[in-house]
Order: structure tokens, then sequence, then C-alpha cells
């Protein structure tokens, strides 16, 4: 079975291309924007109707949430007309598709993790275009799932852990925000979810549509996950250095973080019988990828 992956070049879509994540019988095809732009809708029909793919994963997103609040049609042609676009054509060609959303489509209100149900309520550019993009995929193909996740993290591009990793090695002590709350996720992880989900609408005809969320479980601070992230990389012989907690208020940006990031899994698990490992056994995996295995933790933090 051929299976379309977009955004390869990501830290999700470098995941989905891992060895043996896939069946023995799976040709992956993950075409560079150069090859593929996803924004052109001719393009996106010339390239479907290539071959017979059994489904396509979008990871594919502007995801400079900062620069997104000035760079507004950039960001919206990315995160909203490609997915309205790549909708339409795989629901003509008869094809499932998968997409990957965000945890800014919420506005971080309340103390609960948000299921697929919580209404959405987009407090920036990033947010709104990812919100849009929902929308279209629903209201163009029948046969998708939209998968929500959050804190995404791996050895690739940057990212957080990466961040602190190098952060802690510079300095003697770190401030990080510790009143945002949500659920640090590994890239490696989702795309395992991923693909078990796709070759499910690929092989499946009356398999789970719909929205759901995949994250990491343990719902921890940013400043939480920094010290997991600096205790981790101590282990391995790395700097164990303060990490001092700060309010969002002390780190102004220019697009708003929700305060309340953290998703329910429950449907996911009900839908695909997927349920997600602790962030900090992920974390470790991560880890070891970066800088080698390190001694055991001596208790696993909540």
């Amino acid at each position: 079975m051929d299976i379309l992956i977009l955004g390869g070049a990501g830290q999700v879509g470098t995941e989905l291309q891992a060895p043996g994540l896939w069946g023995a019988n799976v040709r992956l095809h993950a075409p560079t924007r150069g090859e593929l732009d996803i924004t052109d809708g001719a393009a996106l029909a010339a390239a479907l109707g290539q071959r017979a793919y059994a489904a396509v994963v979008n990871t594919a997103a502007y995801t400079a949430v900062d620069k997104a609040e000035s760079d507004i049609a950039a960001a919206w042609s990315l995160n909203a007309v490609a997915p309205a676009l790549l909708a339409a054509a795989t629901a003509r060609a008869g094809i499932p598709l998968v997409h990957v959303s965000t945890d800014y489509v919420f506005d971080g209100a309340g103390t609960g993790a948000c299921t697929p149900e919580t209404p959405v309520n987009p407090r920036s550019v990033y947010g709104a275009s990812k919100a849009a993009g929902e929308m279209a995929v629903r209201s163009a193909n029948p046969r998708h799932a939209i998968i929500r996740t959050a804190w995404v993290v791996s050895p690739h591009r940057g990212n957080f852990v990466k961040t602190m990793l190098r952060l802690s090695a510079e300095r003697d002590r770190l401030s990080v925000v510790d009143d945002q709350h949500g659920n640090p996720t590994s890239a490696g992880d989702l795309a395992a979810g991923l693909a078990v989900i796709a070759q499910r609408l690929a092989t499946d005809p009356g398999a789970p549509t719909g929205t759901h969320h995949f994250v990491n479980a343990g719902a921890t601070t940013w400043c939480g996950f920094a010290r997991g992230i600096v205790a981790a990389a101590a282990r391995r012989g790395g700097r164990d250095i303060p990490v001092d907690p700060i309010p969002t208020s002390a780190f102004p940006t220019p697009a708003r973080r929700p305060a309340n990031s953290q998703l329910s899994t429950q449907s996911l698990a009900q839908a695909y019988g997927l349920t997600p490992r602790p962030w900090t056994e992920a974390l470790e995996d991560i880890l070891d990828r970066l800088i080698g295995p390190g001694q055991q933790p001596k208790e696993t933090q909540a």
C-alpha cells in the first residue's frame, strides 16, 4: 500500500519515515515542499492521481507561532487553505486523510483536560488558522481523522528539549514559565500513533473517523518539563542547574499561549486502542538518542 506523507521534513514527518514504523507492505512517499506545493490545488490533484494512495497523512503546517501574528497570509495559506484543498482533493479521489492539529485551537481557560468536544476558541493567528483548517477537513472529506497534539519534541529540528539542553550547558541557572500547563509529546510516539490510524483508515471502511487527541500521559508546566529535561540530562553527564519558575507575564510574546493545553486522550483509546505512555518515559528515549543512555531515575516525575 502507498502512503503519502506531507510535511516530511518536520519533527513528526521525519519520525513517520523511521525504519520499521510501518508494515512491510507499505511504501512511503514524502515529497519536499519544492516537489509539491500543497497550497496549489492543481498540483495536489496531479500528485494524488499519480498512484492509488491508501491514505494521506498531513503534518505540514506553519508553526512559527509568534511570527504568524504578523505573517498572517502565509499562516492561513498553509494552515487553512492547504488543508481545504487537500481535503477536497482526497475526497474526490476516495482517499482517507489524517490531519495533525494543535492545542492552540483552544483558549486555555479552565483547569481540566480538553476533550475533542471542548469548544474551540483560538486566541492567536496560528490557532485561528489551524481551527479553520480543521473545519475545512471536516467539511470536505468525511473519511478523516483530525489528531490534535501539543508540546511536540524530538531529536530533530528546533524544539524545547534541544533548547533546554543548549541553555543548560551555557548558563548557571534557567528561568522558565510555570503557569502554562500541558502534556509534552514525543514526535516519535505521535508518529507511531498516526501510522496506526492511517493504516486502519486505509484497510477498514468502517474505521472510526472524527477528531481525537494524542499527547503523552502526564501534565506538567514548561518549568516542570525543563526541570525534567535538566535532571535527565544530568544523569547523562550534563550540568544539573537550578530552574526557576516565572509567570507568563515575565516572558511576553507576540502570540498568546494557552494557559491550559492539557488534552484528553480518552477518545483515542476508545477509537483506536492507543494509550500514550508517560512523557517522562518518552523524554528518556529522546535523550538516549541525543546524548546516550544514562542512569535510571530513582523515581518517576509526575
